[in-house]
Protein backbone atom coordinates (compact mmCIF):
# COMPACT_ATOMS: atom_id res chain seq x y z
CA UNK A 1 0.00 0.00 0.00
CA UNK A 2 1.19 2.96 -0.87
CA UNK A 3 1.33 6.14 1.77
CA UNK A 4 -1.05 8.52 1.52
CA UNK A 5 0.30 11.85 0.04
CA UNK A 6 1.71 14.16 3.34
CA UNK A 7 0.75 17.62 4.50
CA UNK A 8 3.92 19.35 4.67
CA UNK A 9 4.38 21.70 8.55
CA UNK A 10 7.23 23.30 10.08
CA UNK A 11 7.08 24.83 13.50
CA UNK A 12 7.04 28.72 14.06
CA UNK A 13 10.64 28.89 14.99
CA UNK A 14 11.56 28.08 11.71
CA UNK A 15 11.23 31.73 11.43
CA UNK A 16 13.19 33.24 13.96
CA UNK A 17 16.75 34.04 12.50
CA UNK A 18 16.60 38.02 12.54
CA UNK A 19 18.01 37.88 9.86
CA UNK A 20 14.60 37.22 8.51
CA UNK A 21 13.22 40.53 9.48
CA UNK A 22 15.68 42.90 9.02
CA UNK A 23 16.93 43.01 12.53
CA UNK A 24 19.72 42.47 14.63
CA UNK A 25 19.35 40.12 17.44
CA UNK A 26 16.96 37.15 18.61
CA UNK A 27 15.96 40.15 21.28
CA UNK A 28 14.65 42.91 18.83
CA UNK A 29 13.04 39.92 16.83
CA UNK A 30 11.24 39.61 20.15
CA UNK A 31 10.62 42.77 20.88
CA UNK A 32 9.20 43.68 17.88
CA UNK A 33 7.01 40.56 17.12
CA UNK A 34 5.14 41.11 20.60
CA UNK A 35 4.70 44.98 19.65
CA UNK A 36 3.48 44.20 16.19
CA UNK A 37 1.35 40.30 16.55
CA UNK A 38 -0.64 40.87 13.51
CA UNK A 39 2.36 41.94 11.38
CA UNK A 40 4.18 39.46 12.65
CA UNK A 41 1.46 36.26 12.18
CA UNK A 42 0.89 37.97 8.15
CA UNK A 43 4.95 37.78 7.60
CA UNK A 44 4.97 34.30 8.72
CA UNK A 45 1.72 33.04 6.73
CA UNK A 46 3.06 34.60 3.72
CA UNK A 47 6.32 32.47 3.82
CA UNK A 48 4.22 29.57 4.68
CA UNK A 49 2.07 29.62 1.58
CA UNK A 50 5.39 30.99 -0.46
CA UNK A 51 7.26 27.47 0.59
CA UNK A 52 4.09 25.26 -0.40
CA UNK A 53 4.13 24.46 3.22
CA UNK A 54 0.20 24.00 4.65
CA UNK A 55 0.78 23.08 8.66
CA UNK A 56 2.00 25.00 10.97
CA UNK A 57 3.12 23.86 14.94
CA UNK A 58 2.94 26.90 17.04
CA UNK A 59 5.69 27.31 20.00
CA UNK A 60 7.02 29.66 21.99
CA UNK A 61 7.21 32.83 22.07
CA UNK A 62 6.84 34.88 19.75
CA UNK A 63 5.12 32.12 18.08
CA UNK A 64 2.39 31.40 20.36
CA UNK A 65 -0.84 30.85 21.61
CA UNK A 66 -1.20 34.12 23.24
CA UNK A 67 0.15 35.98 20.62
CA UNK A 68 -1.83 34.66 18.13
CA UNK A 69 -5.11 36.16 20.28
CA UNK A 70 -3.34 39.33 20.43
CA UNK A 71 -2.93 39.73 16.91
CA UNK A 72 -6.76 37.86 15.66
CA UNK A 73 -8.62 38.41 18.83
CA UNK A 74 -9.93 34.55 18.60
CA UNK A 75 -8.57 30.99 17.82
CA UNK A 76 -11.68 31.57 15.36
CA UNK A 77 -10.74 33.88 13.80
CA UNK A 78 -6.96 32.76 13.68
CA UNK A 79 -7.96 29.72 12.13
CA UNK A 80 -10.30 31.99 9.39
CA UNK A 81 -6.83 33.75 8.52
CA UNK A 82 -5.12 30.47 8.42
CA UNK A 83 -7.96 28.54 5.92
CA UNK A 84 -7.60 32.18 3.60
CA UNK A 85 -4.27 31.06 2.54
CA UNK A 86 -4.87 27.31 2.58
CA UNK A 87 -2.91 26.90 5.84
CA UNK A 88 -3.73 25.35 9.23
CA UNK A 89 -2.31 24.69 12.77
CA UNK A 90 -1.74 21.05 13.30
CA UNK A 91 -0.12 21.38 16.67
CA UNK A 92 1.17 23.13 19.66
CA UNK A 93 4.53 22.95 21.25
CA UNK A 94 4.55 23.56 25.06
CA UNK A 95 8.20 24.29 26.29
CA UNK A 96 9.29 22.43 29.79
CA UNK A 97 10.05 26.15 30.73
CA UNK A 98 6.45 27.55 30.02
CA UNK A 99 4.65 24.74 31.75
CA UNK A 100 4.28 25.03 35.65
CA UNK A 101 7.39 22.84 36.95
CA UNK A 102 6.27 18.64 36.62
CA UNK A 103 8.94 18.70 39.42
CA UNK A 104 7.28 20.25 42.03
CA UNK A 105 4.61 17.64 43.02
CA UNK A 106 1.75 20.30 44.54
CA UNK A 107 1.74 21.69 40.67
CA UNK A 108 -0.30 18.79 39.36
CA UNK A 109 -3.46 21.32 39.30
CA UNK A 110 -1.62 24.36 37.19
CA UNK A 111 -0.09 21.27 34.64
CA UNK A 112 -3.59 20.55 34.18
CA UNK A 113 -5.48 24.12 33.73
CA UNK A 114 -2.43 25.23 31.90
CA UNK A 115 -2.92 21.86 29.43
CA UNK A 116 -6.29 22.41 28.61
CA UNK A 117 -6.23 25.96 28.20
CA UNK A 118 -4.11 25.16 25.45
CA UNK A 119 -6.79 22.10 24.61
CA UNK A 120 -9.25 24.56 24.53
CA UNK A 121 -7.44 26.62 21.73
CA UNK A 122 -6.25 24.50 19.51
CA UNK A 123 -9.58 22.51 19.73
CA UNK A 124 -10.83 25.79 18.32
CA UNK A 125 -8.39 26.73 15.42
CA UNK A 126 -8.90 22.56 14.37
CA UNK A 127 -5.76 21.33 16.24
CA UNK A 128 -5.87 18.08 17.55
CA UNK A 129 -2.11 17.36 19.14
CA UNK A 130 -0.63 19.18 21.78
CA UNK A 131 3.15 18.80 22.21
CA UNK A 132 4.98 18.22 25.42
CA UNK A 133 8.48 17.51 26.64
CA UNK A 134 9.51 16.07 29.96
CA UNK A 135 11.78 18.10 32.10
CA UNK A 136 15.59 18.63 31.51
CA UNK A 137 18.35 17.14 33.56
CA UNK A 138 20.83 18.23 34.98
CA UNK A 139 24.10 19.05 33.81
CA UNK A 140 26.58 16.27 34.18
CA UNK A 141 28.37 16.30 37.87
CA UNK A 142 26.12 18.23 39.43
CA UNK A 143 25.99 17.66 43.30
CA UNK A 144 24.18 15.95 44.38
CA UNK A 145 23.12 14.49 41.68
CA UNK A 146 19.86 13.59 39.46
CA UNK A 147 18.87 10.41 38.38
CA UNK A 148 16.23 9.69 35.82
CA UNK A 149 15.50 6.59 37.33
CA UNK A 150 12.12 4.35 37.49
CA UNK A 151 11.02 6.63 40.13
CA UNK A 152 11.61 9.65 38.85
CA UNK A 153 9.96 8.07 35.18
CA UNK A 154 7.21 6.79 37.19
CA UNK A 155 6.08 10.08 38.30
CA UNK A 156 6.27 11.58 35.16
CA UNK A 157 4.28 9.10 33.48
CA UNK A 158 1.58 10.09 36.18
CA UNK A 159 1.26 13.41 35.53
CA UNK A 160 1.53 12.29 31.52
CA UNK A 161 -1.82 9.99 32.22
CA UNK A 162 -3.76 12.86 34.13
CA UNK A 163 -2.76 15.56 31.32
CA UNK A 164 -3.63 13.13 28.37
CA UNK A 165 -6.92 12.36 29.96
CA UNK A 166 -7.83 15.70 30.79
CA UNK A 167 -7.13 17.48 26.90
CA UNK A 168 -8.31 14.03 25.42
CA UNK A 169 -11.59 15.50 26.65
CA UNK A 170 -11.30 18.35 24.00
CA UNK A 171 -10.20 15.88 21.08
CA UNK A 172 -7.10 16.96 21.33
CA UNK A 173 -4.02 14.24 21.96
CA UNK A 174 -1.03 14.72 24.28
CA UNK A 175 2.33 13.71 22.41
CA UNK A 176 5.95 14.21 23.94
CA UNK A 177 9.10 15.39 22.32
CA UNK A 178 12.13 14.12 22.36
CA UNK A 179 14.49 17.15 23.44
CA UNK A 180 18.19 16.92 23.93
CA UNK A 181 19.06 17.31 27.51
CA UNK A 182 15.83 16.73 28.58
CA UNK A 183 14.48 13.36 30.72
CA UNK A 184 13.17 12.23 27.14
CA UNK A 185 16.21 12.24 25.20
CA UNK A 186 18.12 8.57 25.16
CA UNK A 187 16.52 5.83 23.74
CA UNK A 188 16.27 4.21 26.86
CA UNK A 189 14.37 6.93 28.26
CA UNK A 190 11.84 6.67 25.57
CA UNK A 191 11.51 3.22 25.98
CA UNK A 192 10.98 2.96 29.89
CA UNK A 193 8.80 6.46 29.19
CA UNK A 194 6.81 4.64 26.74
CA UNK A 195 6.59 1.12 28.88
CA UNK A 196 5.02 3.41 31.87
CA UNK A 197 2.59 5.26 30.20
CA UNK A 198 -1.22 4.62 29.02
CA UNK A 199 -0.79 4.13 24.71
CA UNK A 200 -4.87 5.94 24.81
CA UNK A 201 -3.76 8.84 26.54
CA UNK A 202 0.29 9.72 25.49
CA UNK A 203 1.34 9.41 22.38
CA UNK A 204 5.51 10.22 20.91
CA UNK A 205 6.76 12.66 18.68
CA UNK A 206 10.16 11.63 17.99
CA UNK A 207 12.25 14.06 17.12
CA UNK A 208 15.25 12.55 14.44
CA UNK A 209 17.72 15.24 15.15
CA UNK A 210 17.50 15.40 18.93
CA UNK A 211 17.35 11.33 19.26
CA UNK A 212 20.53 11.21 16.66
CA UNK A 213 22.10 13.56 18.95
CA UNK A 214 22.46 12.12 21.96
CA UNK A 215 24.13 9.25 19.96
CA UNK A 216 20.65 7.09 19.81
CA UNK A 217 19.23 5.89 16.25
CA UNK A 218 15.57 7.86 15.52
CA UNK A 219 15.09 5.23 12.62
CA UNK A 220 14.97 2.23 15.59
CA UNK A 221 13.47 4.70 17.95
CA UNK A 222 10.21 4.93 15.52
CA UNK A 223 9.82 1.59 14.57
CA UNK A 224 9.92 0.41 17.78
CA UNK A 225 6.83 2.70 18.86
CA UNK A 226 5.59 2.91 15.84
CA UNK A 227 1.86 2.72 16.74
CA UNK A 228 2.16 5.82 19.18
CA UNK A 229 3.75 8.16 16.90
CA UNK A 230 1.22 11.36 16.55
CA UNK A 231 3.48 13.58 14.62
CA UNK A 232 7.53 13.42 14.29
CA UNK A 233 9.78 16.27 14.14
CA UNK A 234 12.23 15.74 10.99
CA UNK A 235 15.24 17.37 11.70
CA UNK A 236 18.61 16.48 10.57
CA UNK A 237 21.85 16.18 12.94
CA UNK A 238 25.56 16.71 12.09
CA UNK A 239 26.71 14.29 14.76
CA UNK A 240 26.00 13.12 18.18
CA UNK A 241 26.45 15.45 21.59
CA UNK A 242 30.17 13.38 22.46
CA UNK A 243 30.59 16.31 25.20
CA UNK A 244 28.58 17.11 28.47
CA UNK A 245 26.88 20.67 28.06
CA UNK A 246 26.25 22.71 30.88
CA UNK A 247 22.62 22.66 30.74
CA UNK A 248 21.19 26.34 31.61
CA UNK A 249 19.42 29.12 29.99
CA UNK A 250 22.10 28.93 27.18
CA UNK A 251 21.91 24.95 26.38
CA UNK A 252 19.53 25.84 23.45
CA UNK A 253 21.89 28.25 21.94
CA UNK A 254 24.94 25.67 22.27
CA UNK A 255 22.86 22.83 20.75
CA UNK A 256 22.87 24.68 17.56
CA UNK A 257 26.50 23.59 16.49
CA UNK A 258 25.26 20.13 16.23
CA UNK A 259 22.46 20.63 14.04
CA UNK A 260 21.70 20.89 10.46
CA UNK A 261 18.98 20.99 6.92
CA UNK A 262 17.42 18.18 5.77
CA UNK A 263 19.95 16.43 3.81
CA UNK A 264 22.94 17.50 4.65
CA UNK A 265 23.76 15.48 8.30
CA UNK A 266 23.81 12.15 9.55
CA UNK A 267 20.03 11.08 9.83
CA UNK A 268 18.74 8.27 7.18
CA UNK A 269 16.05 10.02 5.14
CA UNK A 270 14.98 6.52 3.34
CA UNK A 271 14.64 4.56 6.57
CA UNK A 272 13.13 6.96 8.79
CA UNK A 273 10.48 7.73 5.59
CA UNK A 274 10.06 3.90 5.82
CA UNK A 275 9.26 4.48 9.38
CA UNK A 276 6.69 7.14 9.30
CA UNK A 277 4.83 5.26 6.63
CA UNK A 278 3.37 2.98 9.28
CA UNK A 279 2.58 5.52 11.90
CA UNK A 280 -0.49 7.49 12.86
CA UNK A 281 1.33 10.51 11.80
CA UNK A 282 1.64 9.51 8.28
CA UNK A 283 -0.09 12.30 7.12
CA UNK A 284 1.76 15.13 8.95
CA UNK A 285 5.49 15.88 7.66
CA UNK A 286 6.35 18.60 9.96
CA UNK A 287 9.85 19.75 8.74
CA UNK A 288 11.82 21.43 11.58
CA UNK A 289 14.27 24.24 10.79
CA UNK A 290 15.74 26.11 13.67
CA UNK A 291 16.09 29.94 13.07
CA UNK A 292 16.56 29.79 9.01
CA UNK A 293 17.79 33.05 7.61
CA UNK A 294 16.42 32.03 4.50
CA UNK A 295 13.10 30.10 5.85
CA UNK A 296 11.39 29.87 2.34
CA UNK A 297 14.39 28.62 0.69
CA UNK A 298 15.45 25.84 3.29
CA UNK A 299 11.34 24.67 3.68
CA UNK A 300 11.74 24.26 0.08
CA UNK A 301 15.05 22.02 0.03
CA UNK A 302 13.69 20.30 3.29
CA UNK A 303 10.82 19.19 1.08
CA UNK A 304 12.96 18.36 -1.73
CA UNK A 305 15.21 15.84 0.54
CA UNK A 306 11.69 14.50 2.12
CA UNK A 307 10.15 13.89 -1.54
CA UNK A 308 13.00 12.22 -2.78
CA UNK A 309 13.31 9.42 0.78
CA UNK A 310 9.91 9.01 0.05
CA UNK A 311 9.81 8.06 -3.36
CA UNK A 312 11.75 5.36 -2.95
CA UNK A 313 10.32 2.01 -2.52
CA UNK A 314 12.99 -0.77 -1.27
CA UNK A 315 10.98 -3.91 -2.99
CA UNK A 316 11.90 -5.96 0.09
CA UNK A 317 9.97 -3.88 2.24
CA UNK A 318 5.99 -5.05 2.36
CA UNK A 319 3.65 -2.29 2.79
CA UNK A 320 5.65 0.41 0.30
Amino acid sequence: MTPPTPRFATDVVTFYHPDFWGLDSAEALRDWARDHPRPFWERVMGALAEAGITGLELTFAPGDIDSALRAFGSAAAFRRELAARGLRVVSAFITASESPDWREGGNLPAIVADAERRAAFLADVGAELLVAGLPMRATFGTRPPFFVDAAYMTRMADIAHVVGEAVSRYGVKLAFHTESHSTLWFERDIDLFMALTDPRYVWLCPDSCHIALGGGDPVAVARRHSARVALAHWKDAVRPIDVHLTIDDTIFARQQPYMTELGTGIVDWRAWAEAMSRTPGVGTVLIELDEAADPVAALRAGRTVVEEAQAWRPSSTPGW
